[in-house]
């Protein structure tokens, strides 16, 4: 007999990660090896931008696990987009991700109406697409090698 429970608990959400962690090692070697090599630990990765009056413009905001960037938040004041400050800070993510972190990728996701042709104009590829999330809108999964 089980009982059931809902409702957000941060101590035993810390413990279901630790077994799930130990279970993913225990039964993948691939997984055994980025501990074994320390890439395992997620690292959080941020760049950040501000104008002359000391605003912030623009920022992105990701982490890093496992040799691989991965990018959560872009975002660029509308005062400031297509001054190229995106991609300034792409670049930026990408080349500490690789000069630091020894990333060898890159992913993201971006809904249909954000900027899915910003990312494939900087060498990202769709790799999946997950329509209707949310209703109405398309959810891109890309990916870019970094070396």
């Amino acid at each position: 007999m089980f009982r059931i429970e809902t409702g957000v608990d941060k101590q035993r959400r810390a413990l279901l990660g630790k077994k799930l962690r130990a279970a993913n090692v225990d039964r993948s070697p691939a997984i055994r090896g980025l501990v074994e090599t320390g890439t395992e630990d997620e690292v959080p990765l941020q760049v950040w931008a501000f104008d002359a009056e000391g605003q912030l413009a623009g920022g992105l905001a990701g982490r890093v696990w496992a040799r691989w960037l991965h990018v959560d938040l872009l975002w660029i004041d509308e005062r400031h987009r297509a001054a190229g400050l995106g991609t300034r800070l792409l670049d930026e993510a990408e080349e500490r991700a690789r000069a630091d972190h020894g990333c060898v990728s890159s992913r993201l996701e971006t809904w249909d109406f954000q900027a899915p042709g910003f990312y494939r104009k900087r060498g990202y590829e769709v790799i999946g697409e997950v329509p209707d999330y949310p209703p109405g809108v398309t959810e891109y999964i890309l990916v870019k090698a970094l070396v």
